[in-house]
């Protein structure tokens, strides 16, 4: 049972019914308690992480130093709470988070607010205009629990936990209800299959079967190589008088860009989550409402029209565009949500012994011999190099890995998650092969490992499949989801 004996707003409550029946019993009468302390209890909080600026920007592939700090970037947490059970939803405005993040945050959520470590959701957004709190440290400690985080990871981790415990000091009663739009406007998969002749070689020398990013309008394209998934689904908690007191949703959006020079900013997220509060927000409510969104599975999608061109717009316009619309269409299917008190919660989480990428004398070969070659010190590296020193990294890894994985349930819905930047078609396959009545997907959950192809893009190639963007081996998704699949099917809905 948490321990909720700092929450004075509480014994309020409790001791009310208690004067009620002293009352009655005093006055040879009876009584009729209320039952607005039964069920369910939400709270929501936030706390702000945005980095010092000259840290390093992270997401292309080489970092730059940031220098002006374009919108805050925050870790927005809501806690659910029935009976003794609760969970926490937390989403970060970050590319990713080292593993070892999320185990510091979460043993430090359990020990100071009594929610076990299991039953907290701690992803990344993945804006690519964040400094890292992925560290340095990916191979191959990326699975070992004693990692020693830096400053920057341990300013997170302390925020991560201030947030959970404000969301817990704003508990009230409240009801959830569940949504989803369809928005597949937005979204593009990004793999390409080009006309015979026209691929480049990859860094590694080989021909692949897909190209990532071709160019807009190319006359090579064909078709793109797989699906996007266009569903924005949400989680909203109503307050008993009304207030929306937090939204949790997940769009499968790898993130949208054209930022400023060595801007910081939580892109597209951040955007939809301050119009979403504007929308569904009170006047001066307090405390705030808060909006959040996760990524789904965009590890294969973007928001680049490839066949045709949009006009172009100023910085952070197309930002704007989608994170508007998006926050519309919510807000417009808000109103329609069914609300109940009653909704269960649960959660499990697993580690799954997964191989680490396997390099070859052949491709070792390769990397060294570009390593004995490098380029001038006045030139900047190309992929060969960069990729390069990554096999050499990933071949010194241990042979397996630990992977986190985790499934939430509130009521009727089942949250599963991924390490890994998810392709789109992983997420449609849980969503169809989960038995919950309602299914959603968020990835960069718990820790950072990479792409996540399915095997079938492995034959395929790509920058996706490249050993160095990939570190998994190529059954990890199955794995994954064969694994959520079976935390989830012992819930009975």
């Amino acid at each position: 049972m948490p321990n909720r004996s700092s929450h004075s707003h509480r014994s309020h409550v409790r001791f009310l019914p208690l004067c009620l029946m002293v009352l009655a019993w005093w006055q040879g009468g009876s009584v009729c308690l209320s039952t607005e302390d039964a069920g369910m209890r939400a709270g929501a909080a936030t706390s702000n992480i945005t980095p010092d600026l000259g840290g390093e920007i992270i997401g292309g592939f080489l970092p730059i130093a940031s220098r002006q700090i374009h919108d805050e970037l925050w870790v927005r947490c809501i806690v659910l709470e029935q009976g003794e059970s609760r969970i926490a939803l937390v989403v970060c405005d970050l590319l990713g988070i080292h593993r070892s993040l999320s185990l510091a945050a979460r043993d430090e959520i359990a020990k100071r607010h009594a929610i076990p470590a299991s039953h907290v959701l701690i992803s990344a957004t993945h804006t690519h205009s964040a400094t890292s709190a992925i560290g340095n440290a990916m191979y191959p400690q990326v699975y070992q629990s004693d990692v020693q985080l830096d400053d920057y990871q341990k300013f997170v981790v302390r925020r991560i936990v201030d947030a959970v415990g404000r969301a817990i000091a704003n508990l009230e009663p409240a009801e959830v209800g569940f949504g989803s739009i369809e928005a597949p406007e937005h979204l593009f998969n990004r793999r390409w299959f080009l006309k015979e002749g026209k691929m480049t070689p990859n860094p590694f020398g080989a021909i692949d079967k897909v190209r990532m990013n071709p160019p807009v309008e190319s006359p090579d394209l064909v078709e793109p190589a797989g699906p996007t998934d266009p569903e924005l689904a949400f989680v909203i908690a109503k307050a008993t008088d009304g207030r929306i007191i937090g939204v949790y949703s997940a769009y499968s959006l790898h993130y949208v860009g054209d930022v400023g020079p060595g801007h910081i900013s939580a892109d597209y997220f951040g955007i939809y989550c301050q119009q979403l509060q504007n929308l569904l927000s009170r006047p001066n409510q307090d405390p705030p409402m808060v909006a959040m969104l996760a990524n789904g599975t965009s590890g294969d999608v973007n928001n680049v029209p490839f066949p045709k061109a949009r006009p172009p717009k100023p910085v952070y316009g197309q930002m704007r565009h989608v994170a508007e619309d998006l926050a519309s269409k919510v807000s417009a299917s808000a109103a329609q949500v069914e609300f109940r008190r009653d909704h269960a919660l649960d959660a499990k989480y697993r580690e799954l012994d997964v191989q680490w990428r396997t390099i070859g004398p052949e491709l070792m070969a390769w990397a060294t011999n570009i390593q004995q070659n490098p380029p001038p010190p006045n030139q900047p590296p190309g992929l060969p190099d960069i990729y390069a020193r990554r096999v050499q990294l990933l071949a010194k890894a241990s042979p397996q890995t630990k992977l986190p994985v985790q499934t939430l349930r509130i009521g009727p819905l089942v949250i599963g998650t991924s390490p890994c930047e998810t392709f789109a078609e992983t997420g449609l396959e849980f969503k169809k092969r989960c038995t919950a009545p309602r299914a959603m997907m968020v990835e960069l959950a718990h820790g950072y490992f990479g792409y996540l192809p399915t095997p079938r893009h492995f034959a395929l190639g790509g920058y996706e499949t490249w050993p160095g963007t990939n570190s998994l081996e190529p059954q990890a998704s199955v794995k994954i989801i064969d694994a959520l699949l079976e935390m989830a099917q012992d819930w009975k809905h």
